[in-house]
């Protein structure tokens, strides 16, 4: 038998055998990994670049589906007679939902494949999303159904992010990891632009129904081309037994979660997605509001769409460079936080410039610049949870976003507040900046790349037994 020693400080023990320590010495599982080996399978860069196409469209469906309530409310508003305090709570009961999968997603994702996950979360979310029209119009309390759909929407959606960083986790080699999570990243403003524009043209033609009825339809198609060509017809049942036998990560038990979260790499993600996330959700809702008090004859479509296309091409380049990076020999964890260096702190030079007195012109290129640099945080924060625990970077994703997602929803109705207290929109550009800074120190003080989920202190070398 031979023995192949490694002393990288990133060296990542994915394939190793520790037969001399006691299963409960290490976060991880106990014995011999040959189970974590077959389920760590890479792929190869084709089959990966294949992957990457058809998860970009699946997050531009998702977004679809989740838009297509924003964009129909006020004509369902006319139809049936709501009023804004129950418009709000049809759209605000998405993201209660959304709050509440995010851990069982990617704790299920990490047990069973992110792909079976994806898969049956799709083809559930665009059903719901092809039979909305059905359940508003037969329903005799439209306003109830509505809510209740949306609120399953949120939670059958809340899933996907967290699926996705599990399954990039893996089968994508730390190389490569940026260029995927960026490009699906980008998926999301992509498939803002397309129903922002599409689903606009359809609401006029053919009413507020076309909408939900195509883009559930197509979630739907792409749930059954993803089982069909690249799953080649695997059932994607989940199991009782498959969740209590998916491998080492199935091991992780609640006092190694304990030793897992008092990880300073890992509080530090944590926080900085937190921060991250709560800045984009405030500037995403409150940035077609600043533009209509601040240039109220500007037309809505320019700073609507321009942002977003600037925001695609940006999300592509940060995973081309961050990868680029790793590849030229660049240490992985300085390469993360350079991309969120640009992510928070760059561009919160550019929200500050908005606080002044600006052109409209100016404004959508301070407000464009903005988004673009945020979305940098993909080839950062966001791949860094990989890095650091590849055995539950799905559960731990989904504890970040479930964090993300309710400072989110608390800082959107503070700016409110400081609107309407201050009258001034200075008050909220600082506060992003603010939020945006801590976080940015946070990582920058304590993000690592390597492994926290083994614990190395008890292993001096890893084996490789042939």
């Amino acid at each position: 038998m031979a023995v192949i020693q490694k002393y990288g400080k990133n060296y990542s023990p994915d394939l190793v055998c520790h037969k001399e320590n006691h299963p409960s010495d290490k976060i991880g599982a106990p014995g011999c990994h040959k189970k974590w080996a077959e389920h760590n399978t890479n792929w190869p860069r084709p089959v990966a670049r294949v992957w990457t196409v058809v998860l970009l469209l699946g997050t531009c469906l998702l977004y679809c589906a989740r838009v297509a309530m924003p964009i129909c409310a006020v004509s369902m508003a006319e139809q049936f007679s709501w009023t804004k305090r129950e418009s709000g709570m049809v759209l605000g009961s998405f993201f209660w939902g959304y709050c509440f999968t995010q851990v069982f997603g990617g704790y299920v994702s990490d047990r069973v494949g992110g792909e079976k996950v994806l898969l049956l979360s799709a083809a559930a979310w665009g059903s719901m999303t092809a039979f909305t029209p059905i359940l508003a119009h037969f329903c005799s309390q439209p306003i109830l159904s509505m809510t209740l759909a949306r609120f399953l929407m949120g939670l059958l959606q809340g899933v996907h992010y967290p699926s996705l960083a599990s399954l990039c986790s893996q089968k994508v080699v730390e190389s490569e990891r940026g260029f995927l999570m960026s490009t699906v990243g980008s998926g999301s403003y992509l498939g803002t632009l397309v129903i922002g524009g599409a689903g606009s043209l359809m609401l006029d033609l053919y009413g507020w129904e076309s909408v939900f009825y195509v883009s559930g339809l197509l979630s739907v198609m792409w749930a059954y081309c993803m089982w069909k060509y690249l799953l080649k017809g695997e059932g994607p049942i989940i199991t009782l037994e498959s969740l209590g036998s998916g491998g080492p990560q199935s091991k992780l038990s609640k006092r190694h979660w304990l030793r897992l979260l008092k990880q300073p790499a890992v509080c530090a993600v944590i926080v900085t997605h937190l921060c991250t996330a709560s800045t984009f959700f405030t500037l995403l809702s409150w940035l077609p509001t600043f533009f209509k008090d601040t240039f109220p004859d500007a037309k809505g479509w320019v700073f609507n769409v321009i942002p977003w296309f600037v925001a695609i091409p940006s999300s592509l380049f940060s995973g081309c460079l961050s990868d680029h990076l790793i590849s030229q020999g660049f240490d992985t964890a300085s390469v993360r936080k350079l991309m969120q260096f640009f992510s928070m702190g760059v561009s919160s030079v550019f929200t500050l410039l908005l606080c002044g007195n600006t052109t409209f012109p100016w404004a959508v290129a301070f407000v464009s610049a903005t988004m673009g640099l945020t979305t940098f945080s993909h080839s950062g924060v966001s791949v860094n949870v990989q890095d650091l625990a590849p055995s539950c970077a799905g559960a731990l994703f989904g504890v970040m976003n479930t964090c993300g997602a309710f400072s989110g929803v608390l800082m959107v109705y503070f700016s409110g507040y400081l609107i309407e207290a201050t009258g001034s929109w200075a008050s909220v550009f600082a506060l992003i900046t603010t939020v945006n800074l801590l976080g940015l120190c946070t990582f920058l003080a304590f993000a690592e790349a390597r492994r926290v989920d083994i614990d190395s202190s008890k292993v001096r070398h890893h084996n490789i037994h042939i």
